[in-house]
């Protein structure tokens, strides 16, 4: 059997489950994920090898209107990830109607001639007598055939997979199998303190966080030393990361650590700190300095 390769990209609105079925295909937590739109800040490529191929995903940023800095250069990592790509595989939330945001989405998508697959995800939140419907009205409005999956339960990721395959073509493994993703790990480390902040804190800290890992070295012991910095816009968020007592802080860095811990196969000693920065998001400079620029 020829051994098949490429590269796909997954678009869709914000909070549409988009890092969740790269997890999921991927089985390892790659990017992050939370209950809040617009997690995902830069693309995220995960890499899935079997015997048919390698796939390479390419995990973007939520499409939505632009409204500083750091939203024009999230476009900018969309729009880039749409060329060059071998499939693009465009994300909806079935457990919503179709609207405006959709609509936007295809109009994007009119000019471009990568061959496009409309999944329908989430369909686990819909009544068995709901999903027709819901799959109908996608259908009808979008003009497109889509397959209705779920990246929580993993309904249909196997036909999804089968699918994919079925139009890459014949090509060289890009990738060690056993490598999963091409970030380095102090961005994912950088990234899992994130998810905590956004998941813990929930709609008392905007988006204007921030993580950098400052100072990451493996001790004698073999235990890893890790110091990341937190930024926030505002003195008064600074308070609500740090908690009563701490124990806001101490949380986010307990959950973190564990997820650091698994990633790293040791034991980590995760030292956090906070700081402000006001409206780093607005000037372009700060935001290059947070991770978010192109190479």
């Amino acid at each position: 059997m020829a051994f098949k390769s490429g590269f796909i990209s997954i678009i869709g609105r914000p909070n549409v489950g988009k890092s969740t079925l790269v997890n999921r295909i991927i089985g390892e937590k790659i990017s992050i994920i939370s209950p809040r739109p617009q997690t995902t800040r830069n693309r995220i490529q995960a890499v899935y090898t079997d015997e048919r191929g390698q796939i390479i995903f390419v995990d973007t940023p939520g499409i939505h209107k632009a409204k500083n800095k750091l939203d024009h250069y999230m476009a900018d990592q969309v729009s880039k990830s749409l060329d060059g790509m071998d499939l693009i595989l465009v994300l909806l939330d079935g457990s919503t109607h179709f609207g405006r945001g959709d609509d936007f989405i295809f109009e994007q998508l009119k000019e471009i001639k990568t061959h496009v697959l409309v999944l329908l995800n989430k369909v686990d939140l819909l009544k068995k007598n709901e999903l027709p419907e819901r799959l109908k009205e996608y259908e009808e409005k979008s003009g497109k055939e889509i397959l209705p999956v779920s990246a929580v339960s993993g309904e249909n990721i196997d036909k999804l997979l089968e699918i994919i395959f079925s139009h890459l073509p014949e090509g060289p493994q890009y990738y060690p199998e056993d490598m999963l993703t091409d970030q380095i790990e102090r961005f994912i480390i950088a990234e899992f303190i994130r998810e905590k902040i956004f998941y813990l804190t929930r709609e008392e800290i905007p988006y204007g966080t921030a993580v950098l890992v400052e100072e990451m070295k493996e001790r004698k012991n073999g235990s890893v030393y890790i110091r990341a910095d937190i930024y926030v816009e505002k003195k008064s968020h600074k308070g609500i990361i740090i908690g009563k007592n701490g124990s806001m802080l101490k949380e986010i860095g307990k959950r973190a650590r564990e997820d650091i811990e698994r990633l790293l196969q040791a034991d980590v000693f995760l030292d956090l700190w906070i700081k402000v920065l006001k409206d780093w998001r607005e000037k372009e400079d700060l935001v290059r300095r947070m991770g978010y620029k192109d190479e």
